[in-house]
């Protein structure tokens, strides 16, 4: 039986190891020598990272009972237990800016806030495999017209690739959540950087999503944009119709109305 961290409380422990290979083997190896595990708890995942003999694992813990544990029964992953917080870790102090995967079970309570982390640090990470409640990996896979369409999944398609890989049911977890989970894996893509300013694509996003209901036309207001930019048509639409490219579009056409 594994140690709930105390801090983590969000965190189901998986316990079919099965399903755990099956996660380590969503991994490609390809673009990175390094992977890291963020919440290994008891080791359930890391066994299977540590046969892939093309990588060499990390794992980041903030349970002191789990990284005991580890130090324990994983003696070849002992200079790799990293205890800290993923959230508030500089990856550069660990890794320089040498190319890392990111792999785990995450814990509901903290997993969009980890999603997040990923994309500041994009960067370092071309490939991201996962484990959450099942109704977040869908959000972060939706594509544009379905109503779980949003700002996880723009923000997340706009520089990786997701695929929506797998349903995990609830009896294979101690303690067993109430709802299924979902494994993803993000790909990064080939030309993930912008051509418009980041923050200010992040802003535009967030705020037509603030109020999806309305029109683009409503939602944008507080851009106070041009009466002529606000006849194109696309503000006739609401957020979820959008595309990533689309997104994309609607912030250069915002700010050049403000240059203007």
């Amino acid at each position: 039986m594994s140690v709930r961290p105390k801090k983590y409380l969000g965190q189901h422990f998986l316990t079919d190891l099965n399903i755990a290979r099956k996660i380590a083997d969503t991994l490609s190896c390809e673009g990175y020598k390094k992977v890291l595990e963020i919440g290994p708890g008891m080791g359930v995942l890391t066994r299977f990272l540590l046969d892939k003999k093309s990588l060499e694992t990390f794992v980041v813990e903030i349970d002191e009972e789990s990284v005991v544990y580890l130090q324990n029964n994983f003696v070849e992953l002992k200079q790799n237990i990293l205890q800290a917080d993923f959230l508030k870790m500089d990856l550069s102090d660990y890794f320089q800016q040498e190319p890392i995967a990111i792999i785990g079970n995450f814990p509901y309570n903290i997993s969009s806030q980890i999603l997040f982390k990923t994309l500041e640090n994009k960067d370092q990470i071309p490939e991201f495999s996962g484990m959450f409640q099942k109704e977040v990996a869908m959000r972060i896979a939706a594509a544009p017209g379905s109503k779980t369409y949003g700002i996880l999944s723009v923000l997340t398609q706009a520089f990786y690739e997701v695929h929506y890989l797998f349903t995990v049911p609830p009896t294979v977890f101690n303690p067993p959540p109430k709802v299924d989970s979902g494994v993803i894996r993000l790909i990064r893509r080939e030309n993930y950087r912008l051509d418009v300013d980041e923050k200010f694509f992040y802003k535009v996003v967030k705020t037509a999503f603030n109020q999806r209901r309305k029109t683009l036309r409503n939602s944008l207001k507080s851009f106070n944009l041009s009466d002529k930019l606000r006849e194109d048509t696309i503000f006739a639409q609401r957020p979820e119709q959008l595309s990533v490219a689309a997104f994309l579009s609607l912030t250069r056409a915002i700010v050049q109305d403000i240059k203007v």
